[in-house]
């Protein structure tokens, strides 16, 4: 047992009245030691639900992070004219509504807006589709290369995919006491914010309630962080929904602290009230191949929304109906289906350098 881990326990978990929120360097240090399982599994899974009774600060976000950026993986900063951008997604997938957010990488890269993703596999508490079961419908497998291969990948084709199991195989065990404790714990919240790329970063995070957006915004701060945006998505997503008006934050260097509200009508634009429900993954790979064939449909309908949003905001197009009648052209044209194919060969190619060199090894 951790007599220091008890005492940051003992902050936490000690009720409205007694408890007390954990300082920055606190919550970096419990984070590393429930990382490296220097606390014991009592320990931690009380702690887990302690603190999200409680419900985390700013200032402990933005300790977790510290405690990823020193024992998680970083991708190496690559040469753009643009801030790459990170999006942030739910680890625990999809279940309601169609994701697009796929479609959306490859737009932005096609157009020359380098993008990281991150994630895992299915993980609890809802155990929906995850991003990189998408991308594997799509051609595109993530799970096998090293960081050093997706580094490759994000130089060459201007799309990277951190993948948890295989690039930070020490959360993985924070999903076991998720899965048995039913509930989302701080990390869940931290994850979205989460930005494994070293560089110069325009990071992108989904929420679902007005509060977190706030300890979002008050996390970045405290990390320095002038380049950000955030999104009332989809199930949490960055995916902007297209029956309500999308809810969003902006803040750029040049405006400082000073966070900007944008509200976007989907009808303003020309879009109908509807999400597009999710099915099965192939049904959803299908309408997704149709999407990357310039074929009109719902989901090509939901594309062209957030690749207009996202274009703009990279500094591409100049407002939403120029981004929205570029995504148009870019898809319809067949430009972003080469980019998957490229994205697609390019991790072939490494997969097939790697298999070679093993042969040859053995060889001698």
């Amino acid at each position: 047992m951790s007599n220091t881990f008890r005492e940051l326990l003992k902050k936490v978990g000690s009720g409205n009245h007694t408890g007390e929120n954990l300082t920055r360097e606190e919550a970096a240090t419990a984070t590393r030691m429930m990382l490296l399982g220097e606390a014991t599994p009592a320990q931690i899974g009380a702690f887990l639900i302690a603190h999200r009774i409680k419900r985390p600060t700013g200032e402990e976000l933005a300790g977790m992070l510290d405690a990823y950026d020193q024992l998680g993986p970083k991708l190496a900063s690559v040469s753009s004219v643009r801030p790459v951008m990170v999006l942030g997604i739910p680890y625990d997938g999809r279940t309601r509504t169609a994701p697009i957010s796929p479609i959306t990488a490859l737009l932005l890269a096609t157009a020359g807006q380098p993008v990281v993703m991150h994630g895992g596999d299915r993980l609890p508490t809802k155990y929906g589709l995850p991003l990189v079961e998408i991308w594997q419908g799509l051609g595109v497998d993530w799970t096998g290369l090293t960081l050093e291969k997706t580094q490759q990948v994000l130089e060459q084709t201007g799309i990277g995919f951190v993948y948890t199991p295989q690039h930070f195989p020490l959360s993985q065990s924070i999903w076991e006491y998720r899965d048995q404790l039913g509930k989302r714990p701080p990390f869940a919240t931290m994850e979205l914010i989460w930005c494994p790329y070293a560089g110069n970063a325009h990071i992108v995070a989904g929420f679902v309630h007005p509060p977190t957006e706030a300890m979002f915004q008050d996390a970045l701060a405290r990390r320095g962080v002038t380049n950000f945006t955030t999104v009332k998505g989809l199930e949490g997503s960055c995916d902007l929904p297209r029956d309500r008006t999308a809810i969003i934050g902006l803040l750029t260097p040049a405006t400082s602290n000073e966070i900007e509200r944008l509200h976007l009508v989907p009808r303003e634009y020309g879009f109908t009230s509807k999400n597009v429900p999710l099915g099965t993954t192939v049904e959803l790979v299908e309408d997704m191949q149709a999407v990357l064939k310039g074929i009109p449909s719902e989901l090509m309908d939901t594309a062209l929304w957030n690749g207009g949003f996202y274009l703009w905001r990279s500094g591409i197009c100049s407002d939403m109906p120029a981004g929205i009648a570029k995504a148009k052209e870019l898809l319809t044209t067949g430009a972003v289906a080469a980019k998957l194919q490229e994205v697609t060969q390019t991790i072939q190619n490494l997969k097939f350098t790697v298999h070679n060199s093993k042969l040859l090894t053995i060889d001698k």
